[in-house]
């Protein structure tokens, strides 16, 4: 921002004038394929390559970000929230994190987690996904980021996950210390473990701001997580801001989650809008 009153930066104005044109183009404030260009792109990692989708404005050279996705993939819901985010003056990568078994979105939105064979399926798709795999794939991310035009390499790059990719933003954040500035994750499962590769644990090789949005049952059932994270982030000196979302189901933020009968919807969109209001104000927070 600059010091002068009244005033904004060039890169907010060009958002602010994304962001006016996806509203008249579609009625509403959010992601539209106007003015962004979205682009499937692939990644070369150590173990393969990864198939991804990279989205941004189609002018201009942005803040990296990187998406890491539930564990439904990725999949159209995914690539709206990055062309919603992209709106706003962001450049973002968002990988398959299944590539080395399966093409996206690697889960049907039909699936069962009350059923064996359908839970065994998760189990063959994230059995690759160790804490060090995930931190390897990171950096490729971040490499290949900052090899696009459209990537601002003078300022910090973010990242945000929701369920299993809210562990695997702590592990980017962690595996490039130097490029990820800020890190936020969503109704995250696996935060804090008794492994030794926990996430939290990793949270003094960071240097990264995050936010932490806590879905109510997940707290029930693991309430002294959300403490061993403060306690992680204090003592490494580090921002960290952790909120339970009272009323709010794993998955509330994220508008395809399956439903089941009977039950109420998981998708809580007040809150949902929380939450993306507090990824915002987290980036702009971290200067991202």
């Amino acid at each position: 921002m600059s010091d002068e009153p009244n005033t904004i930066t060039r890169r907010e104005f060009t958002a602010l004038s994304i962001a006016a044109g996806v509203a008249a183009a579609t009625g509403a404030s959010g992601a539209s394929a106007v003015e962004m260009l979205d682009s499937d792109v692939q990644v070369t990692t150590a173990e393969g390559v990864c198939d991804a989708a990279l989205i941004h404005p189609q002018k201009g050279s942005w803040p990296g970000v990187i998406l890491f996705t539930d564990v439904f993939g990725l999949r159209p819901t995914m690539r709206n929230m990055a062309k919603r985010l992209a709106a706003d003056g962001f450049t973002v990568l968002v990988p398959n994190p299944f590539y080395r078994t399966a093409k996206p979105p690697g889960l049907s939105l039909d699936f069962d987690f009350s059923n064996p064979a359908d839970r065994a399926k998760i189990d063959v798709l994230r059995a690759p996904l160790s804490g060090g795999a995930v931190m390897q794939d990171a950096v490729a991310y971040v490499k290949f980021l900052d090899s696009q035009g459209a990537v601002n390499k003078k300022v910090k790059m973010g990242a945000f996950g929701y369920c299993m990719g809210g562990p695997m933003t702590m592990q980017a954040a962690a595996a490039n210390p130097g490029r990820i500035g800020a890190g936020a994750s969503f109704h995250g499962g696996g935060l804090v473990t008794d492994k030794p590769d926990s996430p939290h644990l990793l949270v003094p090789k960071m240097q990264a701001q995050f936010y932490f949005g806590v879905a109510m049952n997940d707290d029930e059932k693991q309430p002294e997580a959300k403490t061993k994270l403060d306690e992680a982030f204090k003592a490494a000196h580090l921002q960290a801001k952790i909120e339970v979302y009272d009323g709010c189901q794993h998955g509330w933020c994220v508008k395809d989650m399956p439903k089941t009968p009977g039950k109420p919807a998981i998708y809580n969109e007040p809150q949902a809008e929380r939450a993306w209001g507090e990824l915002l104000s987290l980036f702009k927070r971290a200067h991202v």
